[in-house]
């Protein structure tokens, strides 16, 4: 079997599929409409999020078996048309699940303790000390949307900050000894921190908006290191304004390409609401890294070389 890797990945990825006795080609530069003229030699494939596998692209690929999408979501790929055409799909949100709620943590203890202004300010000569009082996560109400892969991780790190964590899901019993499950109602009403672990689907698509934060009965910081459409930014900017969000941990944007691979190459001006998030001093921003790091790397990989191996032992 002939396997078409589209992006880079950890080196573990093509030496242990070879091991497995697959036939592997990569090809990180050819636009996409080369690739759809030589796609259906291959019966695997293997992306990031270089291209979106559409319809168009999924009926060239005629001989295709799988897709590994070596990250959390599928939102680049035609999940229907390609469950439609028999082509089993492998994500890996358990390879970087660690990842993503240590960056979330780090983004929410960061927030807490204002160290973006402190080390700022001592590096000017500025000794502030009062102006920097922070707050404890000890005591506070933590309110996960999304109770997946990466929304348990979270759970399971906020389970030694003697913390209430709340998780809200669209699956019904999926709460544990760490998130007790309740409404979005219950949520809102109760939450100081809400912290996202949601795919990108239609459903949360522009779900925090300017409706949702007014409808969180209490102040509350906001973390993300889901999907960046998930939060209007506008309407982020103008609960930060006026107080309704304390402040915000962005590890994903709005403003992002759909290969997430960068978001200052465009031409025209910055959003205004994004030179705001720049510049607030309660805003925290990293580029899509979350999940990002040298361990999940190798995890991520191995994932889908596991998932693989499961469906299509070779002799």
């Amino acid at each position: 079997m002939k396997i078409l890797h589209l992006d880079s990945n950890h080196p573990l990825m093509i030496e242990e599929l070879t091991k497995l006795g697959f036939d592997n080609t990569e090809d990180f530069s050819s636009t996409k409409a080369e690739v759809e003229a030589y796609v259906h030699e291959y019966d695997g494939l293997i992306i990031r999020s270089r291209f979106t596998i559409d319809k168009a692209f999924l009926d060239k690929a005629t001989h295709l078996k799988f897709i590994g999408r070596v990250g959390a979501g599928l939102e680049n790929i035609d999940v229907e048309y390609a469950k439609q055409k028999g082509i089993k799909l492998y994500n890996a949100p358990e390879g970087n699940r660690n990842a993503v709620s240590e960056h979330a943590l780090g983004m929410l203890l960061s927030l807490f303790n204002k160290l973006r202004t402190a080390h700022d300010e001592v590096a000017n000569g500025q000794w502030r000390r009062e102006a920097n009082r922070g707050y404890e996560v000890e005591g506070k109400s933590i309110g996960l949307i999304g109770y997946g892969n990466t929304g348990k991780a979270m759970a399971r790190k906020l389970s030694g900050f003697d913390c209430e964590v709340l998780c809200y899901d669209i699956l019904e019993n999926v709460g544990d000894k760490n998130a007790k499950q309740v409404s979005l109602a219950e949520l809102k009403s109760k939450a100081d921190v809400i912290s996202l672990h949601t795919p990108q689907t239609p459903e949360t698509l522009g779900m925090i908006n300017h409706e949702f934060i007014d409808s969180v009965a209490k102040p509350f910081w906001l973390i993300n290191t889901a999907r960046g459409k998930s939060v209007v930014t506008a309407d982020l900017v103008h609960g930060l304004q006026s107080g309704k969000i304390l402040g915000a941990g962005l590890d994903v944007l709005e403003y992002e390409k759909s290969s997430f691979e960068d978001m200052f190459s465009r031409a025209q001006q910055l959003p205004e609401a994004f030179q705001y998030l720049m510049e607030a001093t309660n805003v925290l921003l990293s580029p899509h890294v979350a999940g990002w790091t040298f361990e999940s790397h190798i995890k991520l990989a191995q994932t889908i070389v596991d998932k693989i191996h499961i469906d299509f032992k070779m002799s």
